[in-house]
């Protein structure tokens, strides 16, 4: 979407401990020269082991809990839900519920996108949708052709 991935800074905000996008993300983002945060309530921080694994190949991560830190710098806010169906007290969950709202208001002044693997519940404001910030449609749009180039490698891998 930038036309490049190193010297990037990347902030992965929101369900960071279960979110499977953000844990396959920060390993491939590893291979690049990227600057990461990670952006998430205490509870749902990522997860250690990942964390271990990208400091042993030379990443360093900024963790924080307050996205405003993050902002001035990030070049690409990648933002995941928080997943109800992952807390078993539902009161838990309503405590995180929302944590992070992505609005236009917060992105003014930044020249940043927003990503997100959808679908989007409450985390992402219907009013970044047409900006130049939001970037998560053309990213499920692009997603398609190159899950069919992948398919298409490995079934004529299989054929030879």
């Amino acid at each position: 979407m930038l036309g490049r991935i190193d010297d990037l800074h990347v902030a992965l905000i929101g369900d960071l401990k279960y979110g499977r996008t953000v844990h396959s993300l920060a390993y491939a983002l590893a291979m690049f020269d990227v600057k990461m945060s990670f952006v998430s309530p205490p509870e749902l921080e990522m997860p250690r082991g990942i964390v271990h694994d990208l400091n042993k190949v030379g990443v360093s991560v900024n963790e924080t809990n307050d996205i405003h830190s993050v902002l001035e710098d990030t070049d690409v806010l990648y933002v995941t839900r928080i997943q109800k169906e992952r807390f078993p007290d539902p009161e838990e969950y309503a405590k995180i519920k929302g944590a992070y709202m992505i609005d236009k208001a917060l992105l003014e002044d930044s020249d940043l996108i927003v990503m997100h693997p959808l679908p989007r519940v409450d985390e992402i404001s219907y009013d970044v949708d047409n900006t130049k910030y939001g970037k998560y449609f053309e990213q499920a749009f692009y997603g398609v052709p190159v899950r069919m180039a992948l398919l298409k490698s490995i079934i004529d891998g299989y054929e030879k």
